[in-house]
């Protein structure tokens, strides 16, 4: 029996070994009996990126969904994880299935679930669902007649991209007629490749097609996979915006006129400066607990509150669907306005920093220098600790203990246990250390006034970290 787990974004596994049609067929009959215990005629939306097998994979989970009385609204084509999210808002449906492994490898793929509100499905259905999953897959496949599905409706193909490219241009156009404006795209060969050229005809698209390998690399939009397009806009100069999106589309990196890459940390930054500061809108600010503590300074000056959350964006949604909600974010690159859904939406996001640039006739790099101006210069970055499952109990049972006062020359002034432990050493400076929740390794954050400070508490808290798993 191979057991399925939905982590902080979803379930992955790699394709052919864990990832299997058999699989997906356990993870469809689960989700129906959920949805048809809780609903008397439930639907779902059904969609896929540019994986391998991602049309194969997608219809088996539709056919096992129809089979056991469930409305399936099927997207013919790739999409989005944010187009699948609205239309599963629109369409008034119960659920959302994307077939995706986000940002992760080429050899992955996996399953995010969606929930009625139009973002991630919330902890505890997601764990009704994986309770529900059965030991082997009880559906006889080869039986099902698909086109009696689609003759019968209970299989739609619904064109979610239709659906999102209107709400888009509703929203942002005014942005889109600006022609003087020139944004430069690396889609990374994911989701995004249909969506951005409809949208920005004429603007430069790196890696534009469908490529189920992804050039040989993650579509992960980080600095070191985004130096062609940092070269084309350094060594063109004719560019006003780089944006780059991760294989589905929720991430986004942006890059200034000159090719550098923006991190999510001054991202988060901006888009507060500019909807509070500059539109005078309020709400809390949410963010998970690995985000820079330049925030609560930002906020503090527009009298907003900040709410921290373990890292995972359904945390920062939950919040989102109960309250009054400025922005949501993590330093992963994902971010939520409210104004569209309680759900990441890298493109969304690009278009919000596009209306700032456009309404102020300030470039990317000069709004950033007005939210220095504000908080002072700061870096943050993160690194991997590979370890096995049983290293990694040992480490963090070490520091459950308050083993560690010290990393190297940092001295430890206080620590905080949430969600991970996060140590402070006196003048902004910290260090976060947590597992991570799809791999096997630690993942290390720090946050300090300068890159190279920065590499320091990385490199010291390795060292640290090595040293204990190794002694233990």
């Amino acid at each position: 029996m191979k057991d399925i787990r939905f982590g902080t974004d979803g379930w992955r596994e790699v394709i052919a070994a864990g990832f299997t049609v058999d699989h997906v067929a356990r993870v469809a009959w689960a989700v129906a009996r959920w949805l048809v215990s809780s609903a008397s005629s439930p639907s779902v939306v059904v969609g896929h990126d540019t994986r391998f097998g991602g049309r194969m994979f997608a219809e088996t989970l539709a056919k096992v969904l129809s089979q056991k009385g469930v409305k399936v609204y099927l997207s013919p084509g790739v999409v989005t994880t944010p187009m699948l999210s609205y239309g599963v808002k629109v369409l008034g449906a119960r659920a959302g299935l994307m077939v995706t492994a986000s940002h992760n490898a080429p050899r992955y793929s996996g399953i995010k679930l969606k929930g009625p509100h139009g973002g991630p499905l919330d902890a505890a259905a997601t764990r009704m669902v994986e309770g529900l999953v059965p030991d082997v897959n009880e559906v006889n496949l080869p039986v099902i007649r698909w086109e009696r599905r689609l003759q019968d409706e209970r299989v739609t193909y619904t064109d979610l991209e239709e659906l999102y490219y209107g709400r888009v241009t509703a929203r942002f156009g005014e942005v889109l007629r600006q022609k003087a404006f020139r944004p430069a795209f690396d889609v990374m060969y994911g989701a995004a490749l249909r969506i951005v050229p409809r949208l920005f005809p004429g603007a430069l698209l790196l890696h534009g097609e469908e490529n189920p390998l992804f050039g040989g690399m993650a579509p992960d939009p980080v600095p070191s996979r985004l130096l062609e397009l940092s070269e084309r806009m350094r060594r063109e100069g004719s560019y006003d915006l780089g944006v780059a999106l991760d294989g589905d589309a929720d991430r986004v990196t942006l890059l200034d006129a000159g090719g550098t890459c923006v991190d999510a940390h001054h991202l988060i930054l901006l888009l507060v400066h500019h909807l509070a500061g500059r539109k005078n809108l309020h709400g809390k600010v949410v963010t998970g607990i690995t985000t820079t503590h330049r925030l609560e300074e930002l906020c503090r000056r527009y009298g907003l509150e900040v709410q921290r959350t373990p890292v995972g964006f359904k945390e920062v949604s939950a919040v989102m669907r109960q309250e009054e909600v400025l922005l949501g974010g993590e330093e992963s690159g994902s971010f939520a306005l409210p104004d569209h859904l309680p759900e990441r939406d890298g493109l969304w996001v690009a278009l919000t920093v596009m209306e700032a640039m456009m309404e102020t006739g300030k470039s990317l790099r000069q709004l950033l220098d007005e939210v220095e101006e504000i908080t002072g210069p700061f870096a943050c970055d993160r690194a991997d600790l590979p370890m096995s499952d049983e290293q990694r109990r040992k480490v963090l049972r070490r520091c459950a203990e308050g083993a560690f006062s010290a990393f190297g020359p940092f001295r430890v002034t206080h620590m905080l246990e949430f969600d991970g432990y996060k140590y402070f050493f006196g003048d902004g400076e910290w260090l976060m250390v947590r597992p991570s929740g799809t791999q096997q390794l630690l993942r290390l954050y720090a946050e300090a006034e300068d890159a190279a400070r920065v590499e320091a508490i990385l490199r010291a808290a390795y060292e640290t970290l090595t040293a204990e798993e190794k002694h233990s």
